[in-house]
Formats: structure tokens, sequence, C-alpha cells
């Protein structure tokens, strides 16, 4: 089948070579002459582990390309996904720009063309946008001349870290469709993926775009909810590690998103969290529960710089902290919203001296800070004459590191781990001062 994505970011770069590497023919086009330039020198705009391989892979066998001709593309296909950013407005809906943008050089594409010899042509929301998008976008192309198109609501459920697991095992594939045909063509194409019997969910547009939100809103709660608890149990001097295990082995609760940390960041919950409040707001519908899981969310990226402060007390300024982990989780380097940013913020306004490592995510970071941090290419360089090591993101290399080499290379001997990947009783075996997230004061 013949396929085009238009943007190539996370979700559409995935997309797009995940389609490629299952048979199909794909275009991939960005609007960014950059970024097609950097995808067709063989390097990646984002990491994403395994990735880079099927790209190469898939452009060798010649079913993938990248362009930023988007008409060309568009003529071409049967399938055209739309998977631009809905970053968030300053009013806290999804801003829809790209989305509309897209759809209006689409319709002018193929404002006089005729359906192809295998049927009409399907454009496809993957990006995720609040409920009645998908309508809007079927209003446009008909007002524009390609009533003939048809439209389909297809949201996307990867993890950064994740993404090509996700793509080729999901959990299941959500489809949003007006007419039955539509939905069988999306059903031939993600048959290779379905294979073990994982379900395809046929249902209408409202309904697949309102699912993405519910999903990413219950994950989202689950976090709050246990960061909650976790700051109780420092207060009672309960351990959070005790009790989430006591909760998760309810099977109707379960263990995930259940680990305790510094909140949630990256490109999807916060601003799925803020459109939805947005939503409910214009049906005149207070979503309590939303926003209390937004409040929560907020204050928890301050809980690291709380117990840094309250160690150090008034003398912070002038102390050196060493920050692992920058990206708003593992094995990506996306920062966005990302808790070490906030932590970043805070010390460096009260005048302490900040030196970082992340395994992927440091550029970006100097991006923003430039000189005002210091950037140590090892873990381990970060450490020199610091006064405190606060574990940010648990990227697995920081998991079993050399305790002596770490009292070795630091000033005075203080773990704050946001991530509570260290075990307490080791900690004292080796001489540190240790504070974890919801372990309760010992």
């Amino acid at each position: 089948m013949k396929v085009a994505v238009i943007g190539t970011g996370y979700v559409g770069l995935v997309t797009g070579t995940c389609f490629a590497e299952s048979g199909n023919d794909v275009v991939c086009v960005d609007n960014n002459a950059k970024k097609v330039q950097t995808l067709n020198e063989n390097r990646l705009p984002i990491y994403e582990p395994g990735l880079l391989e099927l790209v190469l892979r898939n452009k060798d066998d010649g079913r993938l390309s990248f362009t930023t001709d988007l008409a060309t593309a568009v003529r071409a296909a049967r399938l055209i996904f739309i998977a631009v950013g809905t970053p968030q407005s300053e009013q806290g809906d999804a801003d829809l720009t790209a989305v509309f943008a897209v759809a209006d050089a689409i319709a002018a594409a193929l404002k006089d063309v005729p359906p192809g010899p295998a049927g009409a042509r399907v454009v496809v929301t993957k990006s995720t946008v609040p409920v009645g998008t998908n309508a809007k976008v079927a209003e446009r192309l008909a007002a524009k001349g390609a009533a003939h198109v048809d439209v389909a609501s297809n949201p996307e459920f990867l993890k950064e870290g994740a993404a090509i697991d996700d793509f080729m095992k999901p959990d299941r594939v959500v489809v949003g469709v007006r007419k039955p045909e539509v939905g069988e063509v999306l059903r031939e194409l993600y048959a290779p993926f379905l294979r073990t019997e994982r379900p395809f969910l046929v249902m209408t547009p409202e309904s697949a775009e309102m699912t993405k939100y519910a999903a990413n809103a219950m994950l989202a709660t689950k976090i709050s909810f246990i960061n909650e608890m976790a700051n109780l149990c420092d207060r009672l001097s309960a351990d959070i590690n005790d009790v989430r295990k006591g909760m998760g082995h309810d099977q109707r609760i379960g263990f995930q998103f259940l680990f305790p940390g510094p909140g949630y960041g990256g490109s999807c919950f916060p601003k799925d969290i803020e459109a939805i409040i947005a939503m409910g707001r214009r049906t005149d519908l207070p979503l309590r529960l939303m926003q209390a899981v937004d409040a929560v969310n907020d204050e928890q990226k301050q809980v690291l710089f709380e117990k840094v402060r309250r160690h150090f007390g008034a003398g912070l300024a002038g102390k050196t902290l060493a920050l692992w982990g920058l990206a708003f989780k593992p094995r990506t380097d996306d920062i966005r919203e990302a808790p070490a940013l906030t932590l970043i913020d805070s010390l460096l306004a009260v005048g302490a001296n900040v030196r970082v490592h992340d395994p992927e995510a440091m550029e970006n970071v100097k991006a923003i800070y430039g000189p005002k941090l210091y950037y140590a290419d090892r873990p381990y360089g970060a450490l020199e004459g610091a006064d405190g090591l606060v574990i940010v993101t648990e990227w697995a290399e920081f998991r079993n590191p050399d305790f002596e080499l770490i009292r070795r290379l630091m000033k005075s001997h203080v773990i704050f781990d946001g991530r509570n990947i260290y075990d307490e009783r080791t900690m004292a075996q080796t001489g540190f001062t240790y504070y974890g997230i919801g372990r309760g004061k010992r």
C-alpha cells in the first residue's frame, strides 16, 4: 500500500518507518528542509532506540523516503497520515494550527485529483487532537474541494524509548471512522502488527479521539496518586516501596505507573492533561480530578529541590550539585517538561553550582542553559567536588555505580534519589546520607 506520513517527529517518523518495515511504500513529508536533509543523510533528528537501523534498512530497500514535497507525496498515496505537533496553547488547549495547515495543503493537492484505482484516499489523523477535530478536518477538506477524500482517526499509543516495540506489538489499534469500508482499509494496513490476536477497535472518530486523552489521563492520574502517597509516607515514616508492592499485587490495581518520582514530563502527559481540562471547560464541565492531577504534578517537580534545600539549609548558595539524568525518562533525548529542568532552575536561582550528565539529552539541555552548567561526558565526571548527587532520571547505567569511587570524587556524601533506585541499607553501609521519595524519615 502507498502511504504518506506528514510530519517526521517522534510519532510520524516511527509510524512511517514501521509501515515501511511491513512492506508498504512510505513517503515521509516535513516542511523543515533541514530535518529532511538530515534524514536523507542517514541521520535522525531524534533519539529512539532501534529506529536508525529500521530507517536505514527501509531506505536501502526503497520502501521509505523523505521529502518536503507534500503535494506529490499525497497524490501518490492511498493513505495520508497527519502526524504533526499539537503543542499546548496559551489557553491550555491543543494548538491545531499545524493540523489544519496540513489538511488545507492536502485539500489543495487533491482538489482536482480523482480517487485512485484502489479506491478513495483516506486522510488519517494520527496527531493527538481534541474531540471533534477529525470532523473539522473533514469539513475543511470538503470546503476546499476535496470532498471525495475520506477521513479517519487513528490515535497513537507510543512510549518514547519503546516506540518501535509499541508500534510493532500494540496492545490494541484504535480507529475512528464514518464508513465501515474505511475501517477495513486500515485493518488491512495494520494486519501485520495484529497477528497475536491483539484487538483492532473500530469506533466513531469522536470516541477514538477521546480514547487517547482518557488513556493518558488515567496514566497521569496513577503517577500523581502514587506521588501523593509517597509524600505522605515521608511524613509518617512508611516506605512507599513496601506500600506500592502491597497495592500492586492487587490484580485490580497492578504495578504499572506506580513508581514515585519527581513528577511526569515529556511531550504527552502535561499537554494532554491541560487539553482535557480545556475540553471540560468548553463544555461547562469542570474536571476537578484532572485539575488535581495537574496541580499535584506541578508541586511534585519541586520535591527534589525541597529535599536538597532542607538538607543544606541556608548554606545551599555556592554548593555544587551533580545531576544524573536530564531527559524526562530513560531511553530518550526528550527534555520537554522534564523535572530536571525545574530542579536546575531552582538550584541556579539560589546560587548553587550545577554539574550534569545524561547519556542522550546533553545537547538539548546545553541549547537552553549554555555555560550556566558544567556538562560531564561521563557520570563520574559530574561528581568531582560535588556536595551532593541528585538522581533525576533512572537510566540503567546509574543503577549499579561504584559507590567507593563516588565517595572519593564527592566533597560530601549525600545522595538525593528521585527514582528510588538505590537500597537504603547499601547507602548506610557505604557511608552516604540518603534521601529517597516516600522512603520515610530514618
